[in-house]
């Protein structure tokens, strides 16, 4: 006979639409479980089963061959109305199976334990089971196992929607964050107007890029919606395409960068000393209406490190930029000191350049394809 609803299915189909886990992809670490629960049983089948409104889907399954069948011939639909364990040893013995197509027809389906998946209101949203089509009894290490893998699989659907969770508020926190900055930054650049001074509108000026910049790194995270790294190549092509809009005329920026992986504050950092390093070439390298280029380019070492160069090829600052305490230099040391590294720093004729190399957040593994 077909189950019964449960008394609390509304509740009980929340909880369960809100672990965003059903109609996913097969994955090795459930299909794993099951494989283990059927091998430690002895049985032909072990499922991984969620209990839907109008069906029963499997995460994960061993000996089925196939992700859903309707809720009249399920099994585990009966059994979520019961204890934490159930085990049926010859399911023609028993009233709920005794008409199920699955358990008359040959062969049937004739063994039937499951351990119940509780939802974290403690209401039962499928179970881990193993099937058979011999009538049997396990022994109690068997069903002890059975109960100990069902909990880790509930331990996983809880932990990846906390993570979800944790990650749409990050979302939101991100974008909140770099629409605050543009904001300020749209405020620094109405005041850079407004002021008759060349100085004062510089300042304000060189503050709006190194606010934008910040406000770069959240929008970066927001669009990436990863909640880990940032691609470092996207990330700087974007940031030069905006500095670019600065520029004098006649000077170009270029990017060469292999798909590296960083962190939020090592964006943060490179961000500022790359908004440094071409404000202060804008202003001095190219004098005159001189054309030049400026190049930013990057890669990750076998180390795991990253390689960081910037160049132009204007007509250099002379030796007094290295002993200077401008504000320029002083955030460029700065970020170096977040980067735990040290700047490079050399000038002559023929441009300004400037390297750093630094670890990634993570490690040799930092490219991203």
């Amino acid at each position: 006979m077909e189950a019964a609803k449960h008394p609390r299915q509304s509740e009980r189909l929340k909880d369960l639409y809100a672990l965003d886990i059903l109609d996913t992809e097969r994955e090795a670490e459930f299909d794993e479980v099951v494989e283990l629960a059927a091998e430690i049983c002895g049985t032909a089948i072990s499922v991984v089963n969620l209990i839907d409104s109008e069906r029963q889907w499997f995460k994960a399954e061993v000996g089925l061959g196939v992700r859903e069948t309707p809720l009249a011939t399920s099994l585990c639909s009966h059994v979520i109305l019961e204890e934490d364990f159930v085990e049926i040893e010859d399911t023609l013995l028993d009233p709920r199976m005794v008409d199920n197509p699955l358990c008359c027809a040959e062969p049937g389906l004739r063994f039937y334990a499951g351990a119940l998946l509780r939802s974290e209101n403690g209401l039962p949203l499928g179970t881990l089971c193993v099937l058979d089509y011999e009538p049997r009894k396990l022994n109690d290490l068997q069903r002890k196992s059975l109960k100990v893998l069902a909990g880790q699989v509930m331990a996983r659907f809880n932990l990846r929607a906390a993570l979800r969770s944790a990650e749409v508020m990050r979302q939101e926190v991100d974008h909140r964050v770099k629409n605050s900055l543009q904001l300020v930054a749209a405020l620094a650049r109405i005041s850079a107007r407004a002021t008759d001074d060349e100085n004062s509108r510089a300042s304000i000026e060189d503050m709006e890029r190194r606010i934008s910049t910040i406000a770069r790194v959240h929008e970066q995270f927001y669009q990436s919606g990863k909640g880990v790294g940032i691609a470092l190549r996207a990330y700087i092509e974007n940031l030069a395409a905006d500095l670019q809009t600065l520029a004098p005329e006649g000077v170009v920026i270029e990017t060469d960068f292999e798909d590296v992986e960083i962190g939020s504050s090592e964006a943060g950092s490179i961000g500022l000393l790359i908004n440094e390093f071409i404000s202060n070439s804008y202003k001095y390298a190219f004098p005159d209406g001189r054309e030049g280029l400026i190049s930013i380019c990057g890669k990750l070492m076998d180390d795991g490190r990253v390689a960081l160069g910037i160049a132009d090829n204007g007509v250099g600052f002379g030796d007094e930029i290295k002993s200077s305490k401008g504000l320029g230099m002083k955030i460029a040391e700065t970020a170096c000191m977040q980067l735990d590294c040290n700047l490079d720093l050399k000038t002559g004729a023929t441009g300004v350049s400037a390297s750093i190399n630094f670890r990634t957040l993570n490690g040799p593994s930092g490219r991203t394809g």
